[in-house]
C-alpha cells in the first residue's frame, strides 16, 4: 500500500476554474441541496438533477489541469508505488494531469449509472433520464455520483490504505462531509504524520500535526519539490 494517502477537495480544481461548493459564492449556494444531490431529488425532477451535472460535466471538460495536479502527477512519476490520492471530486483533471493511482470516492461526471441494475458505462456529454440502460434497457440513467445519503465508493480499500500509510495530506477541503472528515484522525491513530494544506484552516484543522495556507497551485508544487529531495 501508498505511504503517502492524498485527500483532494474542490479546493484543489478552483484554480482550474471549476467551483467549490462550501464558500459564499460556492455551488450550493446557487442550486438547492436537496433538489440535485439526493436520490429523493433525482426521484421528485430527474430532469433538473440532469441539466445540472451536464453543466457541471461541460465545465470539467473544458477545464486544464492546474500546476497542483501537475505535481502530484509527478510525484506519483518520480515515487512510484508510493503514492495514492483518494479524491472527494468528480472531475478527471488528476488522471488529465497523469496521475494513475487515484480513487473517485464520490464518483465522476464521465460515468452513467442505471437506476435500474446498476450497470456502468461512460457517460455522454449529455445525458437524459430517459436514456436506455445499455443493458437492461431501463429508462433509468442517472450520473455515476455518489450522492448525500449514499455511501462513498472504495470505503474499505481507503480505511487500510489510511492505516498503513505514513503520511496522510489533505488538500483542499472544507472538513466538513463525513466520512472525510475524519480521515485525518483516522490515519493519525494508525500511526500517520498529517498535513493539511487549504486556502484557509479548515474545520478539522485541530486534527493535523502540520499546515500550509495559501494557493494549491503553489503549495503543492513546493511542497512536492520537498518530499522528492528528501
Amino acid at each position: 500500500m501508498a505511504s503517502i494517502v492524498i485527500l483532494t477537495g474542490a479546493g484543489i480544481s478552483a484554480e482550474s476554474g471549476l467551483g467549490t461548493f462550501r464558500d459564499k459564492d460556492g455551488l450550493w449556494t446557487k442550486y438547492e441541496l436537496k433538489k440535485v444531490a439526493t436520490p429523493e431529488g433525482f426521484a421528485r425532477n430527474p430532469r433538473l438533477v440532469h441539466e445540472f451535472y451536464n453543466a457541471r460535466r461541460k465545465n470539467a471538460v473544458e477545464a486544464s489541469p492546474n500546476a497542483a495536479h501537475e505535481a502530484l502527477a509527478r510525484l506519483e512519476r518520480e515515487m512510484p508505488g508510493e503514492t495514492l490520492i483518494i479524491t472527494q471530486n468528480v472531475d478527471d483533471l488528476h488522471e488529465r494531469a497523469g496521475s494513475k493511482a487515484v480513487w473517485h470516492m464520490h464518483g465522476q461526471l464521465a460515468g452513467a449509472l442505471c437506476a435500474a441494475c446498476d450497470h456502468r458505462w461512460t457517460a455522454p456529454l449529455v445525458m437524459s433520464h430517459t436514456d436506455p440502460c445499455p443493458s437492461c434497457g431501463a429508462p433509468s440513467t442517472r450520473p455515476d455520483i455518489v450522492w448525500f445519503g449514499e455511501m462513498p465508493y472504495h470505503m474499505e480499500d481507503i480505511w487500510v490504505a489510511l492505516s498503513e500509510a505514513a503520511l496522510f495530506v489533505s488538500i483542499g477541503t472544507s472538513g466538513t462531509v463525513y466520512p472525510a472528515a475524519t480521515f485525518a484522525q483516522d490515519a493519525a491513530q494508525a500511526g500517520a504524520e498529517t498535513l493539511e494544506m487549504n486556502l484557509e484552516p479548515s474545520d478539522v484543522s485541530r486534527d493535523f500535526d502540520m499546515a500550509r495556507f495559501g494557493p494549491a497551485s503553489e503549495l503543492v508544487p513546493q511542497w512536492v519539490d520537498e518530499v522528492l529531495k528528501t
